[in-house]
């Protein structure tokens, strides 16, 4: 029996330009895929349940996101965590930034709900708990992106996504100025 999903909701930057590398993998290896969520660098998830996404919270972030100036990053690095591979964002701070300043206007929501002392952007791959299992899907990560890396993009805006039909969806999208 499947445990019944939680309510979420997310902001985050879309990063299109990736998707030809990393979705074969991320289909297979990262579950957040099979349920609509495109590559991205996450802001901050969990951010609120999607029946309290108002019409005031909406206002509040494209106020905070109109402030923040786009920029252009560029995706070389392949990195690991323990239990997952991402590409590293170059440069991390604007993201770094960008959740501080949402987190700080709704401290309800802290990144990752509390749990990382640190903030680390990033564009995840594949998702394993085995070790081993994550060295190989890891090789053959870095075998696919050989050739294709670096991936630029510009961050030019941040997407709202929610889930409260199932299904992972952009409800909001917030133009950097």
């Amino acid at each position: 029996m499947n445990p019944i999903k939680p309510l979420e909701s997310a902001l985050a930057a879309l990063i299109p330009d990736a998707e030809a590398l990393v979705e074969p993998f991320r289909r297979q290896f990262d579950p957040s895929a099979a349920t609509g969520v495109p590559a991205h660098v996450t802001i901050l998830y969990p951010f609120k349940p999607p029946d309290e996404l108002t019409g005031d919270v909406i206002q509040i972030l494209r106020d905070l996101f109109k402030e923040l100036p786009a920029f252009t990053v560029s995706f070389n690095k392949i990195m690991q965590f323990p239990d997952a591979i991402f590409l590293a964002p170059e440069p991390a701070e604007p993201f770094r930034q960008m959740t501080r300043l949402i987190a700080g206007r709704f401290p309800e929501t802290p990144p990752y709900r509390g749990e990382f002392k640190e903030i680390v952007p990033h564009l995840t791959v594949a998702q394993e708990g085995d070790p081993q299992k994550l060295a190989s899907i890891a090789a053959d990560f870095r075998a696919a992106a050989s050739d294709q890396l670096p991936i630029r993009a510009r961050i030019n805006k941040v997407s709202l996504l929610e889930n409260s039909n199932g299904y992972w969806q952009v409800r909001a999208v917030f133009p950097l100025h």
